[in-house]
């Protein structure tokens, strides 16, 4: 029989406890009789660490919506708002979340232990919650001077709230709202600056994950694909796009975004997409065909044209650049979808003559199929001979009859443009393709 958790014998316990398991991971590579030890002892007591806690919570704050997540560099203010005490209308929203709901945190990322101090649950109660009830036996185990812990209280409990005046900045995005009935009066709107529902998008992204990657899911897809029994059901979210926020620092955006890696799964949105013509697989140069697509073209002219005609060098000339490549970025990736969206196994064809690595990238369905394309697709860094490729084809169309020159630093750009939105599609791509795949060590044999 496994033995219950430790449980602390008062509150008081709980919270010195907490203090000196942190002393103790400070202290793991340094001996008693070092000074940085004995530093270490004196900031590590518990009025001190506690005095000083008070002190750094003010550089954090507990949200349920933010605007960091709008923009990185936005400076506006947080919200935290109680979900019951929203609006409940007929549309999934905050409001849908339980009281027990994990808000998130915003601030300096050095701080975050106060948050963890202020998760601790005593008797199903965190001290956050007893903070914000200026509960008495909270009080009374922090210090022995009651003004002196009663000040701590408040401290911890502002944590809650917004930094300074109300605010929005000018990295943040702002929406006039018509509430007159007069558009032409100015008078007529509100300016709502609209805030990340980072509390919201936390379960979302859990229900999502376990949909995509669960067990259970996993269980029932391979039912369903061997035309078995299932009992319980599983969920499918189609044309799911993932929203990277942070970069490679999501921790600068919140808390809870760092725990998911900075991933925010989006739900698609999309009017019916009508098909007018048969969709007609490349087979022999990808790249050709991609340009045949009237978007492309067009888009591939403009940016052709705007760069003959030498602009400044400026961040007009970059933010109107950078705008024709991620429209044609995106025209890639619909190629692709296109693509994928015929018959697997379409590249086996003899009239093919597509290079190995554009077979990888355009029929992926192939693999479930061909063990040996499998494998030779697994080993291979094929979006990365896809981003050089598709680099060297911008080189050759926008200097075909112009005088435009471009050489090995217009290639890098356009290689580094594609490469990050490749080698992010190839990651989903394969993610879900395990998802889906049938594990080969838990097959059944053939029949006999």
């Amino acid at each position: 029989m496994t033995e219950p958790p430790y449980q602390p014998p008062s509150l008081k316990a709980l919270i010195h406890g907490f203090i000196q398991n942190r002393f103790a991971t400070k202290t793991e590579k340094v001996t008693p009789d070092d000074p940085v030890y004995l530093k270490l002892q004196e900031q590590f007591a518990p009025p001190t660490w506690l005095a000083d806690a008070a002190r750094r919570v003010s550089q954090l704050q507990v949200v349920t919506h933010s605007l960091k997540a709008v923009h990185p560099d936005a400076k506006g203010t947080n919200l935290y708002v109680e979900p019951g005490s929203l609006d409940r209308g007929n549309l999934v929203g905050s409001h849908c979340l339980p009281s027990d709901f994990q808000g998130d945190v915003v601030g300096n990322a050095a701080a975050l232990d106060v948050y963890k101090f202020l998760k601790l649950e005593w008797q199903g109660r965190s001290l956050l919650e007893r903070a914000l009830d200026h509960d008495s036996e909270l009080i009374e185990a922090l210090s022995d001077n009651q003004d002196e812990a009663q000040e701590w209280t408040r401290a911890f409990a502002n944590i809650v709230e917004p930094k300074g005046t109300p605010s929005s900045h000018a990295r943040g995005k702002q929406v006039y709202w018509l509430v007159g009935d007069e558009p032409a009066e100015n008078d007529g709107y509100h300016l709502l600056a609209p805030l990340y529902a980072t509390a919201l998008t936390h379960p979302f992204h859990a229900r999502l994950s376990e949909a995509r990657f669960g067990e259970h899911a996993k269980t029932g897809r391979k039912a369903r694909r061997e035309g078995a029994a299932f009992e319980g059901g599983y969920s499918d979210y189609l044309n799911l796009a993932v929203q990277k926020l942070g970069g490679t620092k999501p921790q600068n955006i919140s808390q809870l975004n760092s725990e998911r890696g900075g991933q925010n799964y989006l739900l698609a949105s999309l009017p019916p997409n009508w098909k007018s013509r048969e969709i007609t697989p490349p087979m022999r140069e990808a790249f050709r065909s991609f340009k045949r697509r009237p978007d492309v073209w067009k888009t591939l002219d403009e940016l052709k044209r705007f760069l003959e005609t030498d602009p400044n060098s400026n961040m007009h000339t970059r933010d109107l650049r950078d705008d024709y490549v991620t429209v044609l970025i995106d025209e890639l990736m619909l190629f692709t979808f296109d693509m994928h969206t015929l018959a697997p196994g379409w590249t086996t064809d003899k009239k093919c003559e597509l290079v190995e690595e554009e077979q990888f990238w355009l029929d992926p369905g192939r693999a479930h199929q061909d063990a040996d394309f499998d494998q030779a697709r697994r080993q291979s860094n094929w979006h990365e001979v896809i981003s050089d490729r598709a680099a060297s084809w911008f080189n050759r169309e926008l200097g075909y009859k112009s005088s435009l020159s471009m050489g090995d630093t217009e290639h890098a750009y356009w290689e580094k443009q594609v490469g990050a939105v490749v080698q992010n599609f190839r990651r989903q791509l394969d993610d879900l393709q395990d998802a889906l795949r049938d594990d080969d060590d838990n097959l059944p044999g053939e029949p006999s």
